[in-house]
């Protein structure tokens, strides 16, 4: 059975830190391109963040110098690390795995919250 589950969200000061993580089970990991998406209250689904299963990443420009997405194929698990947080990155947080066009998981979401 596929699997992806996100934790690390929460509630956070603008300025602060998190860490995302999403642990995956049930397909070959090591061999899906990885993504974290999120969608803000109102607004469409949106990427944050992709990682080749070579390794290339890819950050979207709000998020570059911010945020750093990294996989571990071993640990089944991808993170994402979102430093110097602003109130626009209130979301829901997403990770996705695809093999297109046959193979497309998604976990079921995570809040993230920045606020005073």
């Amino acid at each position: 059975q596929v699997q992806l589950v996100e934790s690390g969200g929460g509630l956070v000061q603008p300025g602060g830190s998190l860490r995302l993580s999403c642990a995956a089970s049930g397909f070959n990991f090591g061999r899906f391109y990885l993504r974290w998406l999120r969608q803000a209250p109102g607004k469409e689904r949106e990427l944050v963040a992709s990682i080749a299963s070579t390794g290339v990443a890819y950050t979207s420009d709000f998020a570059k110098g911010r945020f750093t997405i990294s996989r571990d194929n071993d640990k089944y698990t991808l993170y994402l690390q979102m430093n110097n947080l602003k109130p626009e990155d209130t979301a829901v947080y997403y990770c996705n795995a695809r093999m297109m066009p046959q193979f497309d998981y998604w976990g079921q979401g995570i809040q993230v919250t920045v606020s005073s």
